[in-house]
């Protein structure tokens, strides 16, 4: 079978293992990746494109018009680390400690700036391309902010598109999926406030790690009781905090929970339900309940008419073998469902690798796999070209 990277990526695929090995090797935070915004800033502007900096803080959208053409169309790749010291012993290890390129971003960059060269120099489009390097997408909600900052107004875009590299799926393979496609994720924080006093002595007090532990088994009936069946809800008390000593029995206690879901009603049925439980469990024990609730991302759910368009470009270039197939929606999270909310488009996955090693990411000794570069790249062509023919 032929190579169906285009030539000229091939040609510079050691370019891009090497500014993704770099980009390995100085990873930076949520709204701190100047010197990631400086190193594509130089090079979109070196290849032409009209760069924007500041948006969402470190934001960076570059541009490029060619021929005559109405459309325009919207490419995003996320630029931050995780806080995480690195345990891979590569030779391109983060030289900073605690920082950590362990979700791929680095890979998605690369793959941008290698795109956005190709279609700086061949120019084999009718229209506006806009690439959207996006600052803190691990919780940081920086789509959110450059949304709010006025990207969609300043750079509208008929549709826009991402992908994101998927361990656990071949290398180079492209999945989509129409519809829910990754889940919401809220944090709740709950306070149980009751009467602290001595263990010995239960009955002079109101105690909330009593109260907390029934909360936490009661909480666990939201999905099997209230979630229809067919739909996915997850509510999961990650950490009940309450006393240090086995003879006391504390004021108040503590329960942090992480809350998903597929849909923007189940979403919302979960936090009701989560609310009125943790009320009435409190009451019938006689402890005091606040319940705040962190907002995080929403689901993303991609447009039915985008993602068919985008899986097409690929089938037409790599036929069923370059595609995922029987792809199912994940329960992590992504806040390019921001941008879905406001414009159409679809985000995509791209396989990093099935084979012994390839371990997922946000952990210690992850890396991306460099074999999807050049196809990730060439992909991005296609379907610039595919959406803005000349």
């Amino acid at each position: 079978m032929s190579d169906p990277v285009l030539p000229a990526i091939r040609a510079s695929e050691q370019e891009m293992i090497a500014l993704r090995r770099h980009l390995h090797a100085h990873p930076e935070l949520s709204f701190e990746e100047t010197a990631t915004s400086d190193l594509v800033s130089d090079q979109l502007t070196a290849l032409g494109y009209q760069v924007r900096r500041g948006l969402g803080g470190t934001g960076v959208v570059g541009t490029l018009r060619r021929g005559n053409g109405g459309k325009s169309i919207g490419l995003r790749a996320d630029m931050d680390a995780l806080p995480i010291h690195e345990r891979t012993g590569l030779p391109y290890a983060s030289r900073h400690a605690g920082k950590m390129h362990a979700c791929g971003h680095d890979g998605h960059t690369a793959i941008l700036l290698a795109a956005a060269r190709y279609l700086a120099q061949h120019a084999n489009f009718d229209g506006t391309l806009h690439l959207i390097f996006q600052p803190a997408e691990e919780g940081g909600g920086g789509a959110e902010r450059m949304l709010r900052e006025g990207l969609l107004r300043e750079f509208p875009c008929d549709a826009v598109f991402a992908l994101h590299n998927m361990p656990g799926y071949p290398a180079g393979k492209f999945g989509f999926l129409a519809g829910p496609c990754m889940a919401s994720a809220d944090e709740v924080r709950i306070i149980l406030t009751g009467k602290g006093g001595h263990g010995a002595m239960p009955h002079k007090t109101a105690d909330p790690v009593v109260a907390s532990a029934a909360l936490v088994m009661a909480l666990q009936t939201i999905v099997s009781r209230n979630v229809h069946p067919f739909e996915t809800g997850v509510v999961t008390v990650g950490a009940l905090l309450a006393g240090d000593a086995s003879n006391v029995v504390p004021d108040s206690a503590e329960l942090r929970l992480t809350v998903r879901a597929m849909k923007p009603d189940v979403r919302a049925l979960l936090l009701q339900r989560i609310r009125e439980l943790t009320q009435g469990q409190a009451a019938s024990f006689g402890v005091r309940a606040e319940v705040e609730v962190f907002d995080s991302y929403p689901p993303l759910i991609n447009h039915a008419e985008q993602t068919a368009f985008a899986r097409q470009v690929a089938l037409d270039w790599l036929g069923e073998d370059g595609l995922i197939a029987g792809l199912q929606p994940l329960a992590g999270s992504e806040d390019f469902a921001y941008f879905l909310e406001q414009c159409a488009g679809c985000y995509l996955l791209l396989g990093n690798g099935d084979g012994e090693g390839n371990c997922m990411v946000h952990n210690p000794g992850y890396d991306f796999n460099d074999a999807c570069l050049a196809p990730g790249a060439s992909y991005w062509v296609k379907l610039v070209e595919a959406f803005l023919p000349a």
